[in-house]
């Protein structure tokens, strides 16, 4: 399984509320109409990742940061997907939210281990490897306390931008993505997300 993710925030002068009500308006939309290979989709929000600092600064206001899921059958699914945002049944949805929005990334992450359910994804770990270090077996990063059943790995399959390799979700981090338990050269972010609405 894939998953299309998205971090954004609302454009300068456009308050949250509004931002959220759109966004929410497009996932349902989504869930009403699934495209082919369409496995649902989660909005979260969440605390501001470091890597969206590493983006261009287009003079967007620091608001909320907002996490997009959309989980697909394969790489067909992603084509999929693109087209049916905006074609007929889900192009004013997505319309709606492009208006409003400002910085944006994106990534294309694989389930490597665990659950794709996000409805309890309220942390997010989120693992890098510093460039000339070996990565670790999936062993070795997950170590201790993962439950598969409501939590799960996802590597980083297409960079679209500057986020992590390796991202594991679930309703609290595990010990095995602790800094002390991370092979040298690597490094972990958690945060905190908030589930606004979850089809999955």
């Amino acid at each position: 399984m894939l998953a299309y993710l998205t971090w954004h925030r609302p454009a300068q002068g456009v308050d949250a509320a509004s931002y959220e009500g759109a966004l929410e308006r497009l996932h349902r939309s989504l869930a009403a109409r699934p495209p082919s290979g369409f496995r649902g989709s989660a909005l979260l929000r969440t605390e501001e990742p470091g890597w969206l600092s590493e983006l261009p600064a287009r003079g967007d206001a620091g608001g909320p940061v907002y996490e997009d899921w959309y989980l697909l059958d394969g790489w067909s699914a992603v084509g999929v997907l693109e087209e049916a945002a905006v074609s007929r049944g889900h192009v004013s949805a997505h319309d709606a939210v492009a208006r409003l929005a400002g910085d944006s990334a994106a990534g294309v992450y694989r389930l490597c281990e665990g659950s794709p359910a996000l409805g309890d994804a309220r942390i997010a770990a989120w693992v890098r490897r510093a460039p000339g270090h070996e990565p670790p077996t999936l062993a070795a990063l997950l170590g201790d306390g993962m439950a598969g059943e409501s939590a799960g790995l996802w590597r980083r399959a297409l960079g679209l931008g500057p986020a992590p390799e390796h991202c594991l979700v679930g309703p609290e981090a595990p010990v095995g993505t602790s800094p002390a338990r991370l092979p040298a050269g690597w490094s972990v972010e958690v945060l905190a997300r908030e589930v606004l609405w979850s089809g999955c």
